[in-house]
Parts: C-alpha cells; structure tokens; sequence
C-alpha cells in the first residue's frame, strides 16, 4: 500500500523552491489504555471540571484560558486572542544553513517525517538530494505549521529526504545537571567490560528483532478477559543472588554469555586477536 502524505510545502534555500510532499515516518504505537467505569452498573464516567475557589461544576461554555504570570494570577484570552498569538503557517520550510550531520548531536532530535517530491518538483528534488550526498551536508531551517515554529534538519534517505523536527537549545538539558562523581576506573575492569561489549557486538542495528512483548501480553490477557476468563498472576522466578564485586558482576556477564547459543553474532576482531597472541607467546617461551 503507498504512503499517504499528511501534508505539502516548499523547501526554500537561495533562489531555488522545491515543492514536497510529507509523510508520516512511522505508525503510531500508543500504550494500551483503559477507561474509569462506574462499578456499580458499568456505565463509564464523565469528566469534570470544579473550580477550586468555590467547588461548583463548570461548563464548557464557562470555562476561558488563562496564563500564570505569577502565583495565582492569571490574565485571560479569548479564543480570538489565542488564536491571533499562533504562527501563521506559511507552507514554507526556509533553509538558512548546510552543515556536517555528525554536528547535529542525537539529543536534539524529535519527530521525523519522510519527505516526497510534489508536482513539478522531481527534478530539484532529486538534485537538493544528491547534492547533500556528495557534500555530507544537512539542511538547517525552520517552519511554520499548526500554529507554532520548528527548527528542522533535512537530510537524504535513499531515493527521498528526511525531514528530522528538532528540539531549541533551550528545551535540551545540559548531562551537566546530573549529579556524577568522578570514579577512577581500573584497567583489568575497564578491560573486561570492553571485552563483555565485543562479546555481543553485532554488525549493525536490526530493529526487527525487538517487539514490544509487554503490550502483546496485556492484549492476551485483555482477550482472556473478553472471553469469560479469570487472569491469574504469572508466577514469578526467584530473586537471584546479586552480585556486588564489579569485577565478580563482569565475570559473571562474559561466562553467561559464552554459554548462550547466540549463533549470529561473530567473533570480535579483538578477541580474535587475544586468541592468536597467546598460543605465539607460548611458543616463544617453550624455543627460549
């Protein structure tokens, strides 16, 4: 089944416009919810809105927006007013810069959209893409849309664009924030830990091998229930015995891992060459 674009613009840069198409770059997976019912009839419940000044239920055609400007105060806009602060859309994505895609650290990325060319625009659509290939550059810029501004990141993906909506500067925290003592590590430690990471290094990423199994198996009890079933409690393993020795935990880690049957993985090149050097050095010791 094709694609079906949620939307159009225009990549602007220079002189030149390129009309695009944009499309949803995945389905959405929301979590299993469930509804507050009435447990007396089963009827499900309404919400409510109470004011906290004097308890009473407000309605709808009650109710206005207000902003906090400070504890407790508020000053109140209309649905004109809060209409006429939102961003006009323009349909335009303005590019204002070319940079390397490895500046653009991973933290800053949000949403990503796949981008298409639209009527009359295969040809620059094509060249935007294969320019960026060959100067392994990204498009910086901004767009309008829904009555609010994005920073975006445009880069090529295979025969089309990506289209990555990325956070301000001021919406990422700084790792500094986080409280980190300062440790020193020891070798044989940091040795074994990067010899338990070679273990299960794999060639490259395959998302298909995850799958969400908690939601698969809340919708099999859901389903249990929906067919007249009791759910009864999974039984649940023993707690085992935690390891508290760093070293102990690392030994611990790299001998489950050589007695799993992990068929697809291969060797790291490191522990290859740790096998070939002993079996020389042995020889060495047995001439001298």
């Amino acid at each position: 089944m094709p694609a079906h674009s949620i939307g159009s613009a225009t990549i602007s840069f220079g002189l030149v416009s390129v009309p695009i198409k944009m499309f949803s770059a995945g389905e959405s997976s929301a979590a299993i919810s469930f509804n507050w019912l009435h447990k007396k009839d089963g009827a499900r419940l309404k919400q409510q809105y109470v004011c906290s000044k004097d308890g009473e239920t407000v309605e709808k055609e009650d109710m206005i927006k207000g902003y906090e400007f400070a504890k407790g105060r508020y000053v109140q806009f209309t649905p004109d007013e809060l209409k006429a602060l939102e961003e006009k859309g323009t349909g335009s994505i303005n590019i204002t810069e070319f940079v390397d895609a490895d500046t653009v650290d991973r933290m800053y990325m949000d949403k990503v959209y796949f981008m298409g060319p639209d009527k009359g625009g295969d040809r620059a659509f094509t060249l935007l893409g294969e320019a960026l290939k060959k100067t392994r550059k990204v498009a910086i810029g901004q767009w309008a849309a829904r009555g609010k501004q994005y920073l975006v990141m445009i880069r090529p993906l295979g025969r089309g664009l990506a289209m990555e909506q990325l956070r301000y500067a001021n919406e990422v925290r700084s790792i500094d924030e986080v409280p980190i003592p300062k440790v020193d590590v020891k070798k044989t430690e940091l040795d074994m830990a990067v010899q338990l990471i070679d273990q299960a290094a794999t060639e490259k990423f395959e998302p298909q091998k995850y799958e969400d199994t908690v939601k698969t198996r809340i919708q099999e009890q859901i389903q249990r229930k929906v067919d007249g079933e009791e759910i009864t409690e999974e039984p649940t393993e023993a707690p085992k015995t935690q390891i508290i020795d760093l070293m102990e935990a690392l030994k611990a880690s790299l001998a489950k891992g050589k007695g799993s049957t992990g068929g697809e993985r291969k060797p790291a090149k490191r522990a290859e060459r740790a096998a070939e050097a002993k079996p020389a050095k042995k020889r060495r010791a047995a001439s001298a």
